[in-house]
């Protein structure tokens, strides 16, 4: 892809978080390769950093299994398998599901001003839009989600299970169809989530993570 789409990152406050969330972006937009091995030398060349933050960055992302280590073989970029899509998804539909009830009943009122400006911006979507904007859309609905549960273990696990999903639409993207309409039906969930209705927040979450797996798989 010619575009560069952005990817969220975590506050950084040390060289290693500022490489590790660098690293973990070129995995996920997959500027790094699946399966490829990973040299720290380049990785400090392009990010400027000494080889302590990138090592240690790289024992975060192992820890994520974005990262996958042999011994005497070196490090190399996790493989996308599809065949974990059905897993993922079994388990992003638990865990997602349960933000958005949380969220529901958890929103603060600084909460409630960023979810009603997201409803906003999805209604003032129009024509034909990049696939940057759109992505970069739905990683911002899904962090806010993850943060209005105020709880912070969901938000991790989350966050890395939403990274993996990612990957995977990285890898399809250019073949799937109806990325607008999924950005778009997240507006049905931020309204649910802003009324206070955990029921109709879960409804709309699950119907959103089965319609992704969904459409993966025609793509594929």
């Amino acid at each position: 892809m010619s575009q560069v789409i952005p990817i969220l990152r975590r506050e950084s406050t040390s060289l290693s978080e500022q490489a590790y969330s660098q690293i973990r972006s070129m995995i996920i937009t997959l500027e790094l390769e699946p399966g490829s091995l990973i040299s720290e030398s380049e990785l400090m060349a392009t990010l400027s950093v000494g080889r302590t933050p990138i090592r240690e960055a790289l024992r975060l992302l192992a820890n994520e299994k974005l990262v996958e280590v042999y011994p005497r073989r070196g490090m190399f970029v996790s493989r996308v398998d599809v065949h974990n899509l059905s897993a993922l998804s079994e388990t992003r539909a638990v865990l997602e599901i349960k933000a958005a009830e949380l969220a529901a009943t958890r929103s603060s009122a600084a909460d409630h001003v960023v979810t009603k400006a997201l409803i906003a911006e999805i209604k003032a979507l129009k024509g034909n839009l990049d696939m940057a904007t759109l992505i970069g859309l739905d990683q911002r609905i899904h962090h806010h989600i993850y943060q209005c549960t105020h709880n912070d273990f969901l938000t991790a696990a989350l966050d890395n299970y939403y990274a993996h999903a990612l990957r995977i639409w990285f890898l399809a993207l250019e073949r799937v169809a109806g990325l607008t309409e999924a950005v778009i039906e997240h507006q049905v969930l931020l309204e649910a989530i802003a009324s206070g209705d955990a029921k109709a927040a879960a409804k709309a979450m699950r119907d959103h993570v089965e319609g992704f797996e969904a459409s993966i798989r025609k793509s594929l």
